[in-house]
């Protein structure tokens, strides 16, 4: 378990250093990270794809050299414009919608013992369908 103590625009040094020193290839690795696609209480887990504009994730592409990495996808909904995606993702969510952020922790909590088991597709299963 690895949580970056730098800003989240260079979390790709972190997570690049503890795949080269601990040998983790970046198909075995999972990344959990705020998702502006997703609305606020959902939890996707998945296998790779692009950044999507994140900053966090496009550090972390770069560092390990792939796209190949696993995703848990937590929405926190969009602002509406681009022009405020700063300001919403530097700020606190609203209650309600903190709300269903913690609850999509909770599932995504629930199905942790899968993910680490390498039942990834189970996890998915119950995760997707809750």
């Amino acid at each position: 378990l690895l949580k970056p103590q730098t800003f989240m625009n260079v979390s790709g040094r972190a997570v690049g250093a503890l795949s080269q020193f601990y040998k983790i290839a970046p198909e075995h690795m999972l990344v959990v990270h705020d998702e502006l696609d997703l609305p606020p209480g959902s939890a996707r887990l998945k296998l790779g794809g692009g950044h999507g504009g994140h900053n966090g994730l496009k550090d972390i592409i770069a560092h390990l050299g792939t796209k190949d990495f696993w995703r848990l996808r937590l929405g926190i909904g969009h602002p509406g414009e681009r022009a405020g995606v700063s300001d919403y993702v530097l700020n606190a969510p609203r209650r309600e919608e903190a709300v269903l952020i913690e609850q999509a922790m909770q599932r995504a909590q629930d199905v942790a013992h899968l993910i680490v088991e390498g039942k990834l597709e189970a996890a998915m299963l119950k995760l997707h369908s809750s």
